[in-house]
């Protein structure tokens, strides 16, 4: 039997895309990376934050904050665990929206402010 053959979304993805669950040390490194792409972000914040004596959210926060959380969620995939993945699930997408947001802004001061 496969090892993750008893997760909740093997039985409809299995097929599909089996990569997906067949075991490989490329998962781990993947897992490792998105943990320390997702968490870094706030090192980098920090960071920025000290370097202004302020609280500085820059866009690279977002970056790490999108591009890790996109990671996590494959990862999370293949561990096949239905509480993991709830919690990435949404991310990418409110991630996407602040670095939209963040770009978004206008640069040139308007004569009201």
């Amino acid at each position: 039997m496969h090892p993750h053959s008893e997760g909740f979304l093997a039985p409809f993805l299995g097929g599909y895309i089996p990569f997906l669950y067949q075991e490989s040390v490329w998962w781990t490194v993947l897992g490792y990376v998105a943990t320390f792409t997702f968490s870094g972000r706030f090192v980098i914040q920090w960071l920025h934050s000290e370097k202004a004596k302020k609280i500085v959210v820059p866009a690279l926060f977002w970056h790490l904050s999108l591009w890790g959380s996109v990671m996590q969620l494959v990862y999370l995939l293949h561990c096949d665990k239905a509480p993991l993945i709830m919690g990435y699930f949404f991310l990418p997408a409110i991630y996407a929206r602040s670095l939209y947001l963040y770009y978004r802004r206008d640069p040139v001061k308007t004569p009201e402010g």
